[in-house]
């Protein structure tokens, strides 16, 4: 999905949860760029919504569903599964966030607006999730999917191993 919302300062071609940056600026800009693009779209960013983003972009771990529940009941904002889920599934719809399959939880999405084919670095030791950029329709896939008869509409790919601040643990 593109609009005419920029690049955020903190974006760059590495992932973002592995590397260093200024995550309150982060945070506040990607909130920005939601409300902007809500209000291009005549969206309705409720509050219950703005509040799972805000859960969602506080750190760059993939929060659960029940985990975000617990948040969102914490704030007030009720007890019922379906409240969590409306909301997540809004942000996914539209862009601002991602749904880690592997973890079977979300993560605010590091390119809001932009139309972009996301791939997740998930760290096996502490479940920090980076967002990279991935062009995975060109090459092999693509040309196993023409083969088959297969028109790719999208991908995501998710890849699992160890983050560099737990490179050094004994486990990794």
């Amino acid at each position: 999905m593109t609009s005419g919302v920029s690049k955020l300062p903190c974006q760059d071609e590495r992932p973002l949860g592995f590397t260093r940056h200024d995550h309150d600026r982060c945070a506040e800009d990607a909130m920005a760029a939601a409300e902007a693009q809500c209000a291009a779209g005549n969206l309705r960013f409720t509050p219950v919504r703005r509040r799972v983003l805000e859960i969602l972009l506080q750190e760059h771990r993939a929060v659960g569903a029940y985990d975000m529940l617990d948040r969102l009941r914490e704030g007030g904002f009720g007890s019922q599964p379906q409240v969590a889920y409306r909301a997540l599934d809004f942000l996914v719809a539209h862009g601002f966030a991602h749904k880690i399959e592997r973890l079977n939880a979300f993560i605010a999405c590091t390119h809001p607006g932009q139309a972009h084919a996301p791939a997740f670095m998930i760290c096996r030791l502490c479940d920090t999730v980076a967002e990279a950029q991935s062009t995975p329709a060109k090459g092999a896939l693509e040309a196993a999917a023409r083969a088959a008869g297969f028109r790719i509409e999208s991908t995501i790919v998710e890849v699992e191993g160890v983050c560099p601040a737990c490179a050094g643990k004994p486990d990794a």
